[in-house]
């Protein structure tokens, strides 16, 4: 279950706080009320984000030693810190990401879009089919990133790859011989992450301005760089293939009758990217009706709480703009909530605008496949063609 667990969100039968083993034994409390999933992210004293980025399978020494030959370290920096510095850390990113900057892309951003969707449409037209994650949303947002903090012009699909690399060695169940390959591949980027640190402009510039050591500003462009746009990438996939499966929805949209933010945010509810996240009990106390003891991992399982009937009218139907849908926690909430989630939103809002009328008449050859992974769907592929 753990592993797959956006295939079980309509399953009812699941108890408020649930005991599970994962595949090397270790026991999590998972959380699936939205009322208590809200209430251990706005809690950071007693449900610390400690655990939040260590690997789920644990690295054995082989990668470990890999790992270190390329120096690699993930100090406290924002999902993994509950210290004193996480504040000062978190508005610097916030500024980089604010609001106003982020509308200043959507002109360049929507141009971009138009481009793609006008080269996807002739290709349909002629017979072909065409994969919306590959042609349309995987990079989308990675182009968006770089503008805003000033990112190296590393290419895409390194990128990319340290990105998807990165979310496996530390969110996957894995063997040792697959760890040992991921951790090469994320090692050999954090070498050019540090060099960027320590003579970059932007975020990173920022940063060290301020006094935090570079472990630190690598920490910070190392989350980005899997927070900030691969997630967003994944939920534009998601997105447009539920999209494709709702014609009622893509016809209020062309008439102007559903509000594209509606859908984005009825997507986030019901098509999350990050379906759970980690935070570890600081002491004995309880949950609900549940004894939590001092030490616990506990997952909060997102993806289920945004379907939650206590808190949605149509839990499992997209409606756009239906009571609940708002009150989703795919951003998570508290101190941690997600400081990109206007960066994402904007962005969503955008390839929903621009896509509809393409949408309207594909027919889907291959759905996107996701693999096994406790936070992350990772969506590899989404090919349409022409009706």
């Amino acid at each position: 279950m753990l592993f797959r667990s956006w295939a079980q969100t309509a399953d009812a039968h699941w108890p408020d706080v649930a005991r599970v083993a994962d595949h090397v034994g270790v026991v999590h409390l998972v959380v699936t009320r939205h009322a208590l999933v809200r209430q251990v992210l706005t809690d950071p004293v007693t449900y610390r984000p400690d655990n939040a980025l260590d690997a789920v399978t644990p690295v054995p020494v082989a990668a470990l030693r890999v790992l270190a030959g390329h120096r690699f370290r993930l100090p406290p920096t924002l999902a993994n810190n509950g210290g004193a510095s996480h504040p000062a850390i978190r508005a610097i990113v916030a500024d980089a990401l604010h609001p106003s900057r982020v509308a200043a892309q959507r002109p360049w951003l929507t141009g971009l879009v138009r481009e793609r969707v006008a080269r996807i449409g002739a290709a349909l037209d002629a017979g072909t089919p065409v994969d919306l994650y590959a042609e349309l949303a995987a990079d989308l947002p990675l182009l968006v990133l770089a503008r805003l903090v000033e990112l190296p012009d590393a290419p895409v699909g390194a990128v990319k790859e340290f990105a998807r690399a990165a979310l496996e060695l530390f969110w996957a169940p894995l063997d040792a011989e697959r760890q040992l390959a991921l951790a090469a591949e994320v090692g050999r980027f954090h070498r050019v992450l540090r060099e960027f640190a320590a003579t970059g402009g932007g975020l990173a510039g920022s940063l060290r301005s301020a006094g935090h050591p570079p472990d630190v500003v690598v920490g910070a462009l190392f989350f980005l760089l899997v927070a900030g746009q691969e997630t967003t990438s994944q939920f534009l996939t998601l997105l447009l293939h539920r999209l494709a499966g709702e014609p009622t929805v893509l016809a209020g949209l062309r008439d102007g009758t559903v509000a594209v933010a509606d859908v984005v945010e009825e997507g986030l509810r019901l098509e999350p990217p990050i379906v759970t996240w980690r935070r570890v009990a600081a002491l004995d106390t309880t949950l609900g009706a549940t004894a939590v003891p001092a030490g616990s991992s506990i997952v909060l399982w997102l993806a289920r709480a945004g379907r939650d009937p206590a808190t949605v009218e149509a839990p499992d139907e997209f409606r756009p703009g239906q009571r609940g849908s708002r009150r989703h926690l795919a951003f998570g909430a508290g101190a941690h909530r997600c400081v990109g989630d206007q960066l994402a939103r904007m962005e969503a809002a955008v390839v929903v605008a621009e896509t509809a009328a393409l949408l309207d008449g594909v027919t889907v050859v291959r759905e996107p496949w996701c693999p096994d992974n406790l936070t992350f769907r990772m969506p590899d592929a989404f090919v349409v063609r022409r009706r």
